[in-house]
């Protein structure tokens, strides 16, 4: 009796996980399919990266103030 038991409970673990499965892979494909009609009919406009000066006083003083704040947060733990 308990190993009939065992055995339907094994075949309906395997349908719940193959229902599973089937269900990811469609949705896989799906989006990928999704994927290449979004491209398709909306390609991305390339974007041409702007060269900015770096300034080497803003940089020093943005990493003292990272320093600063940092030794007052070890401070507080103690």
């Amino acid at each position: 009796m308990e190993t009939n038991l065992i055995i339907e409970a094994a075949k309906f673990m395997a349908l719940g996980m193959g229902i599973v499965f089937v269900f990811l892979v469609i949705m896989i494909n799906a989006l990928k399919l999704q994927a290449k009609l979004i491209s398709k009919y909306f390609p991305q406009k390339k974007i041409e990266a702007k060269k900015v000066p770096v300034s080497t006083s803003n940089n020093t003083k943005k990493m003292a103030a990272i320093v600063a704040a940092v030794q007052h947060h070890k401070n507080l733990k103690g």
